[in-house]
């Protein structure tokens, strides 16, 4: 593990990392469990893990505890040597350009107004235009492909995501679970300030969240209900001094009259001298809240106006592992929305073939993939391909032709191309119940999809599959043309910048060489029942 102080240091160390995965997890330092939780899930998504340790003064007020708060480099150190760290990054202030001395001659970072208005914001002026102000610094000299933060910081975190939106930073920021003590109580390294007695004062915020959770599982979507739950709760913990308790819409931050959709109960309190802050997600798609469960639990059965959330499968593999034909047969088996993901990408090879872009112009591809307005039809059948418009012109057989084949991999592996259609994938697939298909869909654009398959199968297998399909339709491709066309596919899914082809640390490998497509597509349809099975009698309803 390299211990960085330096910017120069840092930018030479991440130069070396050209062409992999980077993952960055900000901290100030004092590390918990709740730091070795994004530090863990980093490490298990990216190829190279950054650790920043920086108690930024840029986010204290004159009267706040930057002075005092918790430092323990000695202990940092050896946790993240611990849990895999590549790099930690450990610089001073002056080294940031953030010396309190001199903190207001620099340039800043402002958040939108619309951000600021609630929850910490206006009791803590100048706050969020530190966090933003440092983390925007970070994310420039590291300039990862992926940026971890915690759920329990729910502002900084909305604000840090449309901070990188309006940015155009191309950095996927991937919010994490809040991790809890055995009673509740939030990870922080704040904690440390409490007396055993206030430290028992303290698990109050969480009882007073969970009343206001529950009243919401109950039924009462209301925001004036689900906050007169919490403040009865907080009636039996005197101690704590409330600063606030709303309930606001979690991207806008906006208070919420009622929960329509999804809703964030926030609170901060004082215990003794130590102000704490916490919150849970009201949202179907959110586990139950409990301690022991925080990070594995299943979707709330009932109590709310909308259905549970059916679990995502996400089923990734390189080309010729069967996984469109596969995911058509698992969707129509399970009556689940079917995402064809390699159609999108061969429609905008498709266009772009067409219209003599050439292929090594990534911008031209990008504004194509920007602008081309797709639209997908699942097959009325587990045989039948998934239909595709283009502007309103279907090319479902235009885009399977051998030329477009043979260059998709190549657009495919284009930033700009990526993450436009990644966008339009994810706002497909947010809402559960679907089977998406890709190489890259359990890594990256579904990371917490709930079933994660990676089909594999020899290049030999793969080739003679596809000289079968070929054949079907009229084409003699030799087989050994279609094995070096295969291998050098491979080659280049597994070195692009964004997003390489590899299996997610949590999918479940299926080798297909000797497997039947039935027997494939049982395997997969059992293990989605098993899950089912795990979260609940809610989910086995729908």
């Amino acid at each position: 593990m390299h211990w960085l102080r330096t910017v120069a240091a840092l930018r030479e160390q991440v130069a070396d990392w050209r062409g992999s995965t980077v993952g960055l997890v900000p901290t100030m330092g004092s590390l918990h469990e709740g730091h070795l939780s994004l530090i863990r899930r980093c490490r298990q998504e990216c190829d190279h893990t950054v650790v920043s340790i920086f108690v930024n003064p840029l986010q204290f007020g004159p009267n706040e505890d930057w002075d005092r708060y918790p430092r323990d480099e000695e202990g940092d150190r050896a946790l993240c040597e611990a849990a895999g760290v590549d790099v930690v990054f450990a610089p001073d202030p002056q080294e940031m350009g953030a010396d309190p001395a001199t903190g207001s001659d620099r340039t800043w970072v402002m958040p939108p107004e619309s951000l600021l208005q609630t929850l910490c914001a206006p009791h803590r002026p100048g706050h969020f235009r530190g966090v933003a102000t440092i983390v925007l610094q970070l994310l420039n000299l590291v300039q990862p492909q992926r940026a971890y933060f915690g759920q329990k910081d729910a502002q900084q975190l909305a604000i840090i995501q449309r901070l990188v939106r309006d940015l155009q930073i191309p950095t996927t920021i991937v919010p994490c679970p809040t991790v809890r003590e055995a009673d509740g109580l939030a990870c922080s390294s704040r904690n440390r300030y409490l007396s055993a007695a206030e430290r028992q004062v303290a698990a109050g915020l969480y009882r007073a969240l969970r009343r206001g959770y529950d009243h919401w599982q109950a039924g009462d979507p209301s925001a004036e209900g689900i906050l007169a739950a919490a403040r009865a709760e907080l009636e039996h913990t005197p101690e704590l001094q409330l600063q606030y308790l709303e309930l606001v819409d979690p991207q806008t931050l906006q208070p919420l009259p009622r929960v329509e959709d999804k809703g964030l109960l926030a609170i901060a309190a004082y215990v003794g001298q130590t102000r704490l802050i916490d919150n849970l997600l009201l949202s179907p798609e959110q586990g139950d809240p409990s301690p022991e469960r925080v990070q594995h639990a299943a979707p709330p059965s009932s109590g709310t106006t909308s259905p549970p959330r059916r679990p995502l499968i996400a089923i990734d593999g390189p080309a010729g592992a069967g996984k469109s034909t596969v995911a058509r047969a698992v969707a129509a088996q399970l009556q689940l929305l079917y995402l064809d993901t390699g159609a999108m990408y061969r429609a905008i090879t498709w266009l772009a073939l067409q219209r003599g872009i050439p292929l090594d112009d990534a911008e031209q591809l990008t504004q194509l993939a920007a602008q081309t307005q797709l639209t997908l039809q699942s097959g009325t059948s587990s045989t039948e391909p998934t239909r595709i418009w283009a502007d309103g012109e279907e090319i479902t057989q235009a885009i399977r032709s051998p030329e477009v084949t043979r260059w998709v991999s190549h657009v495919a592996a284009v930033p700009g191309v990526r993450q436009e259609l990644v966008k339009r994938q994810r706002s497909i697939g947010r809402d559960g119940g679907a089977v998406l298909e890709g190489r890259d869909i359990g890594t990256h654009v579904f990371p917490d999809a709930e079933l994660k398959v990676f089909l594999t199968a020899s290049v030999g297998e793969r080739a003679q599959r596809r000289q079968h399909q070929l054949q079907a339709q009229g084409q003699m491709v030799p087989l050994e043309e279609l094995k070096a066309q295969i291998e050098q596919r491979d080659r280049r899914d597994s070195e692009r910048l964004i997003s390489p082809l590899r299996p997610a640390p949590d999918a479940i490998l299926i080798d297909t060489d000797h497997l039947s497509q039935s027997e494939v597509e049982d395997k997969i349809v059992t293990l989605y029942r098993q899950l089912l099975e795990r979260s609940g009698p809610a989910r086995l309803d729908q």
